[in-house]
């Protein structure tokens, strides 16, 4: 009599050997049940591989976006595989867009437990080994981020192929704003900003103090060397300070598609434009590989 090949049973042998679910139900029948023959079984089928890929190095891959269809939900993840080829296929940054919105949806407070989610009718652990078979290659999740609002919404760019990836939260008073085409045109700009000009926080308040104060030593010290008066050195280490954050800060920043207007500026001309009181609130940039 056949022995009888359970849940656990597949579980294990897929555990123990990173290849795919129905093979390894296949192996097990095969074998009747004898875990060490199934393995066996996969190695001869050739796809009992995805360990040995998994020491591979992955310096190629896309970084992915998701916004959610009403804009309160946003996420950016890291996905990595080993060749451009693998890295630029419609397939792979699919695979990345849809392990996005899994981040979006469900907030995991970290890797393992964003590989328990399900997704697919399996895991997200499961899908991605899944996906290891199907290119050939070790992928692996680098790193990823979940926001959302209830107060507004988000844009999002990438750029170069998925080299960068940017979300922008924005807030404002009026539900429907989320769903206006000129916000919409305003948000993707924003994130488009950041991509390219890459400013270290989103408003003054948010830099950290301990930069400020880094950067304000680095002034003062600069100052001191002309031998001026000790007031006149402050107003020159101000000076420069305030510098740093018209070029540093998002808000402050001459907007990279019309140096005529900081992205601050543009902001209140949507926001007269819209009728609404749009803010941007922060972002998050990812670059691959860094």
């Amino acid at each position: 009599m056949a022995t009888k090949i359970t849940a656990a049973m597949v579980k294990q042998l897929r555990e123990m050997t990173d290849s795919p679910m129905m093979e390894c139900k296949k192996a097990l029948v095969e074998a009747d049940g004898d875990i060490d023959k199934a393995i066996d079984v996969l190695r001869k089928m050739g796809v009992a591989k995805a360990v040995k890929r998994a020491g591979r190095d992955t310096n190629e891959g896309t970084v992915a976006a998701y916004i959610s269809e009403d804009g309160s939900k946003a996420a950016l993840l890291e996905l990595s595989c080993e060749t451009d080829f693998v890295g630029t296929n419609p397939k792979f940054t699919g695979f990345a867009n849809t392990l996005a919105g899994v981040v979006a949806n469900n907030n995991p407070a970290d890797l393992e437990a964003l590989k328990a989610l399900p997704l697919n009718g399996n895991t997200v652990a499961d899908e991605l080994t899944e996906q290891i078979h199907v290119f050939g290659e070790n992928m692996k999740i680098l790193r990823f981020v979940a926001r959302s609002t209830e107060s507004g919404s988000f844009g999002s760019y990438i750029h170069n192929g998925g080299k960068i990836g940017v979300i922008v939260e924005f807030s404002f008073t009026k539900p429907e704003t989320a769903q206006n085409d000129e916000f919409k045109t305003f948000a993707h700009d924003v994130a488009l900003h950041v991509a390219a000009i890459n400013p270290i926080s989103a408003r003054r308040e948010d830099v950290p103090q301990e930069t400020i104060d880094h950067e304000m030593s680095i002034y003062k010290a600069q100052a001191a060397e002309s031998g001026k008066p000790e007031a006149i050195q402050e107003r020159i280490a101000s000076g420069r300070l305030e510098k740093f954050f018209k070029e540093s800060v998002l808000t402050e920043q001459e907007f990279v598609k019309n140096p005529d207007v900081t992205v601050g500026q543009l902001a209140s001309q949507v926001s007269k434009s819209v009728g609404d009181t749009i803010e941007i609130v922060r972002f998050d940039r990812f670059e691959f590989g860094q």
